[in-house]
């Protein structure tokens, strides 16, 4: 194999292309390593990718691509700093195990890197549309020496095949010594060989050093159950390569007094499976207020951290979260001033990061600079509800199915759920190719999402400086994934980067607005904006150009269809009905007789206009300037309605603001025995479709079952 594609480097927070790709700058965390991607290695394997589709291992892999090694293949990595550990992302296939040996500047080691499945192929079927997922694994390394940039790094499969996705170089730290005055967990009886069972002496230790610091030497320390009470103490380590805790539950308590600091030890748990019930968590429950978290290494856990009670002022900072059966970190309401940065999520199972607000709002509280990558089965990011929250230069990227990169979101799952309010500032993230096909809905989710799910959106979302690259559908998603049609609003797109999104910029699928500023896209697959609110006549999306926008002015017309990624729009079919499911307005309605009846595709439903108050209009927006030739309007074709006129002129408009007379005022004659099918010629190029009615001799209102508009 010789060197494929490019090599991205997750370095000080940034995406590298370190060739032949031209840099990308993006947000996310400053990191103490550097990642290259095997496809851009040299090497005997076979390169895998680019896919997005749900199940495979290409579409879970970073950047979508990997590189298998049957027996005896490798691939060689070209270090790109000085470092003297390794960390490897790979899958194996199901229930195999082996090792990858290890070569420097072509000389073996006597280590070998584990592999296994064992950690992998991951079931949830209690969650819709979830499959077989969580291919991959991460594998560590100390080399023991040390290589310098432009050294060679191989990795050699043996007896199973190994599918090889990234490299993270890193120049480990040596440990650090004992602090003094600390409680050791050795001085309690802890093991740190790893075959006694070191529970009773981490508790000891930690009862003998209130406000003060128990002390985890270098080794590995086996806990076979979680530890509670914990309050107004520091556990450190040696450092997360050095200190190592076996273990799947670290702390498990309902409160604290607060003042707990975790810092700089490792927490590698056995779980292989993710069952909701099990509280197989880094910390479950509370750390208390004025806690921290900082330096950890956090692996093999069904979630890193699952907060819920008081944990105000909490910073969370400088961890790794690999692995996990579900979410990375989730503040479970009540969180108060929480700050959570500069981490790294890889490979998790649910949100990386997520904020819930069940029983209590999470308020006042951020995710700021962290990198995000490869969440399998949800988003990068998601805010359920909550009060001021901010979102603020994160970096996310290959996300998989059921997830957006950020998600903003009135989902509740339970009650009683405190759905979003004040202000929430969603600024300076980087999203890449993130977004998904969502299974349950059978159509895409954006790379960005607000979703109005379980209640309208009432809070003032802040969107800005955001970059979205690569998005395999849309970049910006506004809908109400339950169906329900409640309405997205009070929203704010501010100077935003799009590059490359495979169908459309703006997805607009509920009713509502957003208003757009300094916008600015290239290399949109389909159109601009895809508006087409549902359930249809719920209402429309308003979609204002605060100015400054460019690149992205078109607008899918097909509301029957979806944007195919790069498809482009297709091409004028002149049996189309232009209007149906487009969005529809009226001067006024009668009872449950709204205006999307009139262009819903159901001759036996119909729009009824306010009665005894004539002028009355209906105003249908195809979505783009569309050179209109013909117009069919019914009424219900049963024999119940009898015949009956309506005056009525036609009017346009291409920008929903001036309108011009397309048709002038005359009677139509609607009647059962002909269809009650009225067809107007029409000569006019136009955005919005307007029916001026000023009579009907039927009945004292406008009605109409469809409105149908053709391009002959």
């Amino acid at each position: 194999m010789s060197a494929i594609g490019t090599v991205v480097a997750v370095a000080a927070g940034m995406l590298v292309a370190l060739a032949p790709a031209p840099a990308h700058a993006a947000a996310g965390a400053t990191l103490p390593f550097t990642s290259v991607e095997a496809e851009a290695a040299t090497g005997t394997g076979t390169a895998i990718g680019p896919d997005h589709t749900q199940g495979t291992l290409a579409s879970e892999a970073s950047g979508r691509r990997a590189v298998r090694l049957d027996a005896g293949q490798r691939v060689e990595f070209s270090v790109p700093r000085a470092a003297n550990a390794v960390n490897v992302s790979y899958s194996v296939p199901d229930g195999r195990s082996g090792s990858l040996d290890v070569y420097v500047n072509g000389r073996k080691l006597a280590r070998t890197l584990p592999v296994t499945s064992r950690y992998s192929y991951v079931d949830t079927p209690w969650i819709a549309g979830a499959r077989t997922h969580h291919f991959y694994e991460n594998s560590r390394l100390l080399l023991g020496t040390d290589v310098r940039a432009g050294d060679t790094v191989a990795l050699q499969a043996t007896g199973v095949q190994v599918t090889v996705d990234v490299a993270d170089f890193e120049q480990a730290s040596a440990p650090a010594d004992r602090p003094a005055g600390s409680v050791s967990v050795t001085d309690k009886g802890a093991d740190p060989s790893g075959a006694a069972d070191s529970t009773q002496a981490f508790r000891e230790a930690i009862a003998a050093a209130p406000g003060g610091v128990v002390w985890i030497p270098p080794g590995e320390y086996r806990l076979t159950s979680s530890l509670s009470g914990v309050q107004n103490v520091t556990l450190r380590g040696a450092g997360h390569w050095h200190s190592i805790v076996r273990g799947s539950r670290f702390i498990d308590q309902q409160s604290s007094s607060g003042n707990v600091h975790l810092r700089d030890f490792a927490v590698i748990g056995e779980v292989t499976e993710r069952v909701d019930s099990s509280p197989d968590n880094f910390v479950n429950g509370s750390l208390g207020p004025g806690s921290s978290v900082s330096g950890m290494w956090l692996q093999h856990l069904k979630v890193g951290l699952w907060l819920t009670g008081s944990n105000d002022n909490l910073v969370v900072e400088n961890n790794r979260f690999l692995d996990m059966t579900a979410d990375g970190l989730n503040l479970n309401g009540n969180a108060r001033g929480v700050r959570v940065r500069n981490n790294f999520l890889r490979n998790q199972g649910d949100d990386a990061l997520a904020m819930w607000s069940l029983h209590a709002p999470n308020s006042d509280s951020s995710f700021e600079n962290n990198t995000v990558s490869q969440p399998n089965l949800a988003n990068g990011i998601a805010i359920y509800g909550g009060t001021d929250i901010t979102v603020r230069n994160n970096l996310v990227t290959d996300t998989n199915a059921l997830g957006s990169g950020i998600a903003i979101s009135n989902q509740k799952f339970l009650d009683p759920f405190h759905p979003l309010a004040g202000t929430i500032t969603v600024d300076g993230n980087t999203l890449v190719r993130t977004g998904a096909m969502n299974p349950n809905w059978n159509h895409p989710m954006g790379a960005l999402r607000v979703d109005s799910y379980d209640s309208a959106i009432e809070a003032q979302v802040r969107i800005t400086g955001t970059t979205v690259t690569d998005s395999p559908y849309s970049a910006f998603e506004f809908v109400s994934g339950s169906g329900r049609g409640y309405a997205a609003k009070n929203i704010t797109v501010d100077g935003a980067t799009v590059t490359k999104a495979g169908t459309v910029v703006v997805q607009a699928e509920t009713q509502g607005a957003a208003t757009f500023r300094n916008v600015t896209a290239t290399g949109v697959g389909s159109a601009g904006v895809y508006n087409c609110p549902y359930p249809s006549g719920s209402g429309t999306f308003t979609v204002t150009d605060g100015g400054g926008n460019s690149g992205w002015g078109s607008t899918w017309s097909d509301c029957s269809t979806w944007p195919r990624p790069g498809e482009g729009e297709p091409g004028p079919d002149p049996d189309r009905n232009l209007a149906q499911g487009r969005p529809a307005a009226a001067t006024g309605s009668q009872d449950v007789y709204a205006p999307g009846k009139a262009v819903d595709g159901d001759a036996h439903s119909y729009w009824e206009s306010a009665n005894h108050a004539f002028p009355q209009s209906l105003t249908v927006d195809l979505g783009t300037v569309r050179p209109v030739r013909r117009l069919v309007l019914k009424l219900p074709p049963q024999a119940a309605w009898q015949a009956r006129t309506q005056t009525l002129s036609v009017q346009g408009s291409t920008d929903g603001a001036s309108y011009a007379t397309v048709v002038a005022s005359r009677a139509y004659r609607f009647d059962p025995a002909t269809g009650n099918t009225v067809t107007i010629p029409v000569s006019g190029d136009l955005r919005h479709l307007r029916l001026h009615v000023t009579g009907n001799t039927g009945w004292p209102a406008a009605q109409f079952s469809e409105v149908e508009a053709y391009l002959s």
